[in-house]
């Protein structure tokens, strides 16, 4: 075990933490897991040993290792949501503003998670848990969207298919740019387009 490992277990096993508190520091350490070992080296029984705290703890919190996966992925919606909600509010009232602020803002937060998310998606391909947990993303991040660019729109607003294809590409542009096939700002400005079109459509 590394020092770094060492004096985070000393420091936990002295503090006495909430539910709640432990949790985010279950997370915390998972994500650095992933970030120094991949997703493969993620189990429950390793995750106690890195946290210093015994398994049980860490089965409670998470029951199996796709729960874990699972949290992983809800506590990044929960900080991608976070950011973007922060961005949204203290933007400019133009359209430009918005679309630029959720084509920013998206790219940014995949950029953050490194490779940790997109090898969280890998592990828990084909799931039931995360189909649950993504769709319910989606559609929360849809809704937030429509109601962003809702002073901008037609009295039809925007098709559904408009926002699922605006999300297929913030992914895929997201993705690209966490590899390197693209840039962020390359990644930033094609969705950017993506919404204003979509966005600028609806009026016709």
């Amino acid at each position: 075990m590394s020092s770094t490992a060492k004096n985070r277990e000393a420091t936990q096993r002295r503090v006495r933490l909430s539910r709640e508190q432990r949790l985010s520091q279950l997370l915390e350490v998972a994500r650095w897991l992933v970030r120094e070992e991949g997703t493969d080296a993620l189990t429950l029984p390793r995750l106690a040993e890195q946290a210093g705290v015994a398994k049980p703890v860490v089965y409670d919190h998470f029951r199996t290792r796709n729960g874990l996966l699972t949290a992983l992925y809800q506590d990044f919606d929960a900080r991608q949501t976070a950011l973007i909600d922060a961005a949204l509010e203290g933007s400019a009232s133009g359209l430009e503003e918005k679309a630029s602020v959720i084509a920013s803002s998206y790219v940014e937060c995949v950029l953050a998670q490194g490779r940790e998310i997109p090898g969280v998606l890998a592990a828990l391909a084909g799931s039931p848990e995360l189909e649950t947990v993504k769709r319910d993303y989606q559609l929360d991040f849809i809704e937030r969207c429509r109601k962003a660019l809702a002073p901008f729109t037609g009295p039809r607003g925007i098709v559904q298919a408009g926002f699922w294809a605006m999300l297929g590409a913030a992914d895929t542009l997201s993705n690209a740019a966490a590899t390197g096939e693209i840039t962020a700002q390359q990644a930033q400005d094609e969705l950017y387009e993506t919404i204003v079109a979509m966005t600028k459509r609806s009026n016709r």
